[in-house]
């Protein structure tokens, strides 16, 4: 399980590195967005291939950066996973564009795309476009806000035709996370 988690963050790492522009939020208040977030939608990637109730969760430390842990669980092994990592903002006038980092020294880009006034919802992606992912606060999302999320998405560049809807519905399951 450790080799999987290493091996996902690892790919993660070094292919969001890009140089092209994306449009993110103007501002981010780092307090209103830590909490539990659900993956309501993403772009197939490696590392959450067969992952279903998938959340992350952000805390700010006191040092300024936001502990991150992301957890899902695996429909092919039947193991829950589990990986943590830090983020920080890439400056403070750019809150908005962080760096996570889940294995050193391999930083990954987290941008804030699009976000509800009242922090229930946001639209996450790297400018490379190969990640993106749809949270919410909740288990669930109105069609009308999730389809403007992907009207944005396509808007900035992703190809929306490959987002996967992730499963959570959960309560089914019992997951023990370490």
């Amino acid at each position: 399980m450790k080799l999987l988690l290493y091996s996902f963050s690892l790919l993660f790492m070094v292919s969001c590195s890009s140089h092209k522009t994306l449009n993110t939020v103007d501002y981010l208040d780092l307090n209103q967005y830590q909490g539990k977030w659900y993956e309501l939608a993403r772009l197939p990637n490696r590392f959450e291939k067969n992952l279903d109730c998938v959340t992350a969760e952000y805390a700010l430390l006191p040092s300024g950066k936001i502990q991150v842990v992301n957890k899902g669980f695996d429909i092919s092994s039947g193991l829950p996973q589990r990986i943590e990592g830090v983020a920080s903002p890439v400056s403070e006038w750019q809150v908005s564009k962080l760096k996570v980092q889940f294995v050193w020294p391999f930083k990954g880009d987290y941008y804030v795309i699009d976000l509800d006034p009242e922090y229930q919802y946001a639209l996450v992606g790297a400018p490379n476009r190969e990640y993106l992912w749809i949270l919410s606060k909740s288990k669930y999302l109105e069609e009308e806000i999730y389809q403007s999320l992907i009207a944005k998405a396509k808007h900035e560049g992703f190809d929306v035709s490959k987002l996967e809807k992730v499963n959570q519905d959960c309560n089914s399951r019992t997951i023990a996370f370490k």
